[in-house]
């Protein structure tokens, strides 16, 4: 307990203030919960999937679940299964040895089944597209229906793109 002390008096204060806007995620996370019922009736399932990105955007979809944004109180549900997704959210290029578990996981999902790329590293291999353990971007193997832009994108960026997406979507 003392070296705990000793050790955050020597530090100082190590975290930072947030900046958002709360009136801006709560007025968008409405209109994606209606937009999820009338799609869909119920929640909107994900099933998300790492291809071999750095981490990053792994870091932002943790962060639309925390407090602040808390996606889930407007209809959006990560699940681990593949069979009780509608969508496939993938991050990252695709990595030789995830190949085969990207398929296999896309094939498992229900109809209608949608891919979501999140970052540019999905897209088109981003900075590792070059590497000679890459198979390339998603839309190599799969058909993408959204991607979301951005190395990587913020929280709220997300969530703007899911609200689109899902309020144009043909079902």
């Amino acid at each position: 307990m003392q070296n705990i002390l000793k050790n955050s008096l020597k530090k100082g204060l190590v975290t930072k203030k947030l900046s958002f806007n709360k009136d801006e995620i709560t007025v968008l996370g409405k209109e994606l919960k209606s937009a999820i019922i009338k799609k869909f009736g119920r929640s909107f399932h994900i099933r998300e999937v790492d291809t071999g990105s750095c981490g990053a955007c792994e870091s932002e979809i943790i962060a639309i679940t925390n407090p602040i944004y808390d996606i889930q109180r407007f209809g959006i549900d990560f699940v681990a299964s593949p069979r009780h997704a509608d969508a496939l959210l993938v991050t990252g290029p695709v990595s030789k040895n995830m190949l085969l578990a990207l398929k296999k996981t896309y094939d498992a999902m229900p109809t209608p089944k949608f891919v979501i790329t999140l970052g540019d590293c999905a897209l088109n291999g981003g900075i590792f597209k070059d590497s000679y353990y890459i198979e390339g971007g998603v839309n190599k193997i799969l058909t993408v229906n959204l991607h979301i832009p951005g190395c990587p994108p913020s929280p709220l960026e997300i969530i703007k793109r899911l609200l689109n997406f899902i309020a144009y979507c043909k079902q």
